[in-house]
Order: structure tokens, then sequence, then C-alpha cells
């Protein structure tokens, strides 16, 4: 913003709700959450940078559908007033076998036990 740096890790979308707790994840999916964590350098440099986004990686227990609703994964979150774009998201699916799948923005795909789920949100445009 104008007068203030982003906040790093936030997670909004249409119902405006907090980001689930790794606990709450775990506890209700047959999932282990092997990673949660801040992606430094991926909010926008300006007079007040961007916010960071997350790596968030999930090992699945068992065969399940993924469905993925994201956005920017193509183009970047811009800057305002002359701030610098934040990185785009990415979503990787790294099956058992070794190979590594981007899943694009939006898509639904069947995962296997042993199978990873890697989402890197974006980061937020810089300001000035």
């Amino acid at each position: 913003g104008p007068t203030w740096d982003g906040k790093s890790g936030v997670h909004t979308h249409m119902t405006n709700t907090r980001i689930t707790d790794p606990e709450i994840v775990e506890r209700r999916y047959p999932v282990v959450v092997r990673e949660f964590n801040l992606n430094p350098g991926t909010g926008g440099k300006g007079q007040f940078n961007g916010g960071d986004g997350i790596k968030r990686e999930m090992l699945f227990r068992k065969p399940l559908t993924l469905s993925v609703l994201t956005e920017r994964r193509v183009m970047r979150p811009y800057g305002l007033e002359g701030g610098e774009e934040g990185h785009c998201g990415l979503n990787l699916l790294r099956l058992k076998d070794g190979r590594v799948i981007n899943l694009g923005g939006k898509t639904s795909v069947d995962v296997a036990t042993g199978d990873v789920f890697c989402l890197l949100t974006p980061g937020g445009g810089g300001y000035g």
C-alpha cells in the first residue's frame, strides 16, 4: 500500500476466510502436510514491498481426486505506482514414480498414495 509493506502468507478467497491450519487439514483428509512456510522473495519490490506467498506440500495417504482452483499462475500480480510485480504461483504434482506435472491454475486430477501436491502461492505486487 501507499504507506506499508504487504503482509506475507495472507490467504484470501471468495469466502474471505483464514487459511486452514495443518492439523485440521490432516485430521479431515488423508494427507500429511510435509511443508508449510513462507516462500521468500516472491513479493514484488518497491518503496513498500509486496508480501511473500507460501509453499505448502501435501503427501497423499490414499487415492483421491485433487481439485485446484487458483489464480495468478500465468499473469504476475501487478505492482502499483512503479512497484514491481509479485511472482506467479505454481501448482505441481510430484508422482511417486518421480515425474513432476505442472497442473496449471484450474484442474481436477486423480492422485495416488505417495503422490505429493506442491502449492506455491503468488506474492503480492510492490508499491512505489
